[in-house]
């Protein structure tokens, strides 16, 4: 092997700089790392140019293995063929819609995942400690976008470092109403903690959800199936239109698909209620972004708040990187917020 030229690795979107330790213990006599900081402009969105893709074949075609940093560049079919020297391409998670895995398996590339659903807080090769278990972090990362927006908390901190003082009437959550789109692992964690927390009653809907599974759902997180005082489900299966039209805040947790992929659209979030809120800690795709965007600016709701978007990075001349939320009169909160975790 040392005879051989090393065998190239590439680390895709790594914006924290935290994977050179890992790939640190690998002989650079048999492999070479390089790490990718930037993004990509993501190869099959209609609005990147061809020169953008061309660039992006150009660049990884060297690479015999690629590591991918959960969803961020997408492996389509057409990348996929276009990259002869990829055997071996890895993704955070066992899940990533973003790679399109038939083609691989018909190109002999192998798609491997992680297994480990925690986050590595400790340095590699130390012991790991012992610690309580608790939310994961796309969890807390939900539930404090909830309690930020509805607190007004990043709009009160501008305004206040800007010489000003309270803004406007902050939102309680205590005795609301809840709906996850959605009830998976991440719907019930962020569901759970909204109930026992905050009181927050809870409703949920996917397409494939009956009111049998949301019970036994409820029955593993440790929650009653039928609420006492209110003596309805703790968690309430109802319509799609049902959740949007009734929840006062409105959070995603679904799984990005071909079928789901633009499911939430102007139809649905018309129907929220003027004070309500949206979350979106899911996928960007899910939603349309443009139908999102003209509700808030219509002021048709209270607020959303997010942190996945259809292109990431946001471009630097994104909409949604307006400073004008919330100002000139109108009553609205939004809060965008990069997805990183330790």
């Amino acid at each position: 092997m040392s005879a051989q030229s090393p065998i190239q690795i590439a680390v895709l979107d790594d914006y924290f700089s935290i994977t050179q330790k890992h790939f640190a213990a690998l002989d650079p006599a048999q492999f070479k790392v390089t790490v990718f900081k930037d993004a990509f402009l993501p190869f099959n969105h209609p609005a990147t140019p061809q020169s953008a893709k061309d660039n992006l074949i150009q660049t990884l075609k060297p690479f015999t293995i690629i590591s991918t940093m959960r969803e961020r560049t997408p492996f389509p079919a057409d990348l996929l063929r276009s990259l002869p020297n990829l055997k071996f391409l890895l993704t955070t998670g066992l899940r990533n819609a973003a790679i399109d895995t038939n083609v691989a398996k018909e190109l002999g590339i192998r798609v491997v995942g992680a297994t480990e659903t925690g986050r590595l807080s400790y340095e590699p090769g130390t012991p790991k400690p012992k610690t309580r278990a608790g939310p994961d972090s796309t969890t807390q990362h939900a539930v404090a976008l909830i309690l930020g927006i509805a607190r007004n908390i990043a709009l009160d901190d501008a305004v206040v470092k800007n010489g000003g003082w309270q803004t406007e009437l902050t939102t309680s959550l205590s005795g609301k109403v809840f709906g996850s789109v959605g009830l998976g692992r991440l719907g019930v964690n962020v569901a759970r903690i909204l109930y026992l927390s905050f009181g927050m009653r809870i409703i949920a809907w996917s397409s494939s959800l009956t009111q049998e599974a949301a019970d036994e759902k409820a029955k593993a997180a440790g929650l009653p199936v039928v609420d006492e005082e209110t003596g309805e489900k703790t968690f309430k299966v109802v319509s799609k239109e049902e959740l949007f039209s009734t929840a006062d805040v409105v959070s995603v947790h679904y799984v990005l698909s071909d079928r789901s992929r633009g499911m939430i659209t102007s139809k649905e979030l018309e129907l929220m209620k003027p004070l309500s809120f949206f979350i979106n800690t899911s996928r960007g795709p899910l939603v349309v972004e443009k139908d999102l965007l003209d509700v808030l600016k219509k002021g048709k709701i209270l607020g959303a708040a997010i942190d996945v978007f259809e292109i990431e990075p946001l471009p630097k001349d994104s909409e949604w990187r307006t400073t004008q939320w919330g100002v000139n009169g109108k009553k609205l909160r939004a809060t965008k917020s990069p997805y990183g975790v330790r």
